[in-house]
């Protein structure tokens, strides 16, 4: 079984790599729109029996014993035919030997010798354009590739070989040619491959060529719907491109469809509602993603959802993410912003144990606490405790920016208490 594996390697190999020949030595196969036409030649018996030995030799791994064999035969060799038969074999045994550029000179002169039948002649052109691409000599591989593609008949240019070209082209960096390329293959293909689009993508990005991009994008999706990659790229060049809209509905997409599975996804497209003026959104995104686990619960995501179910006018739910964000933080902003929501809706009691939190931990600059001893002692004078409203007011008055409006607190309770003592 390995030795059959290894014959199958080889092959693999023999048909998928090769270089390219320098332009003096293909000159008979240069010309372009010629047919060429050449017949198969004939081998003796003897001849064949001692090939077939050789790549017996070759399938058990004896490639030196399979070297001396052709070097012996190659000396004694008659006819072009039998020669470039010859070098080919030598070719092949050399790369299996890693005397890389000894094989590429016997298939230089395989094809040189332009003795061998077309199919083997033209497979041979090809395999050197690959084998020179694989020993990262570019530019000889695309002319080599360049003149197997003028020399065969057009039916024979397969979407393989374009890609191919595409590929020494992005070796060079040359990516208009990378995305020429890459558009012929698709054009004559039956089953365009991902990785082509690929390849055409990273050279449209590397040309910054957005627009383009996005319509790449666009059929990648469509052959590969299940690549989230796909869906948020597509959304971050609309998004570039100044097409929120467009940006915000594929990422919408792709949450229903249960692809966002990162913290990342998750606050970009709650960051697109919020941009579209959409907070319910925004927030309820957010909290699924913080519930599921896949958002990390912290102060500053859980403020993010409470400002957007505030925006949305959803205060329950504001008051909640108010909450849980004031429990993971250490000082008393958040508390702050949820007692100001609980004294506009007069629950009193709420709003003074929220201002009572935030109060406790501190942290905010002298116009928040004084704001924060008034409405103290707002929530204590509507729940009736009078001394401790009177004395949120006295600390308030310490506080420049709220002492108008605690005297002014101080003079409604005065009134108030009198009025009823009357």
């Amino acid at each position: 079984m390995q030795f059959f594996l290894r014959k199958l390697f080889l092959l693999a190999l023999l048909l998928m790599l090769a270089a390219l020949l320098p332009s003096q030595v293909l000159a008979q196969a240069s010309e372009c729109g010629q047919k060429r036409g050449k017949t198969p030649g004939a081998l003796d018996e003897a001849t064949w029996k001692r090939l077939n030995d050789i790549y017996e030799d070759v399938g058990d791994e004896l490639y030196d014993s399979a070297f001396a064999k052709l070097q012996k035969m190659n000396a004694r060799a008659r006819g072009d035919y039998q020669r470039a038969m010859l070098a080919q074999a030598l070719a092949q045994v050399e790369w299996s030997r890693s005397n890389y550029d000894t094989s590429l000179a016997n298939f230089e002169l395989a094809v040189e010798l332009d003795a061998l039948p077309d199919t083997t002649h033209f497979s041979l052109m090809y395999q050197i354009a690959q084998l020179y691409y694989m020993n990262e000599r570019y530019d000889e591989a695309l002319d080599r590739l360049a003149l197997w593609m003028c020399k065969v008949l057009p039916e024979k240019i397969t979407d393989i070989s374009y890609v191919l070209q595409a590929s020494i082209y992005a070796q060079k960096k040359d990516w208009e040619n990378v995305i020429l390329a890459v558009d012929n293959a698709v054009k004559i293909s039956d089953d365009p491959q991902e990785s082509w689009y690929q390849l055409k993508l990273a050279s449209h990005f590397e040309l910054e060529q957005f627009p383009k991009a996005a319509q790449t994008l666009e059929i990648m999706i469509q052959g590969w719907p299940d690549k989230k990659d796909y869906w948020i790229q597509l959304s971050q060049i609309y998004y570039q491109l100044k097409m929120e809209a467009e940006a915000l509905s594929v990422l919408a997409l792709a949450y229903r469809r249960d692809m966002l599975d990162k913290q990342a996804d998750i606050m970009y497209l709650s960051s697109l509602y919020s941009n579209a003026d959409v907070p319910y959104k925004a927030a309820d995104v957010l909290q699924k993603g913080l519930e599921a686990g896949i958002v990390e619960e912290s102060m500053r995501h859980w403020s993010i959802v409470a400002d957007a179910w505030y925006a949305a006018e959803e205060m329950e739910n504001a008051l909640a993410a108010y909450q849980l964000a004031g429990k993971a933080s250490d000082v008393g902003e958040i508390d702050l912003r949820r007692a100001y929501i609980l004294v506009d809706m007069e629950r009193w009691s709420e709003a003074a144990l929220a201002i009572n939190a935030a109060l406790d931990k501190g942290g905010f600059n002298e116009r928040k606490t004084g704001e924060a001893y008034v409405l103290q002692g707002m929530s204590e004078f509507n729940l009736g405790n009078y001394s401790k409203a009177s004395t949120a007011w006295g600390r308030a008055s310490k506080y420049p920016k709220a002492r108008k409006s605690a005297q002014q607190w101080m003079n409604h309770m005065r009134e108030e208490r009198a009025r009823k003592s009357s």
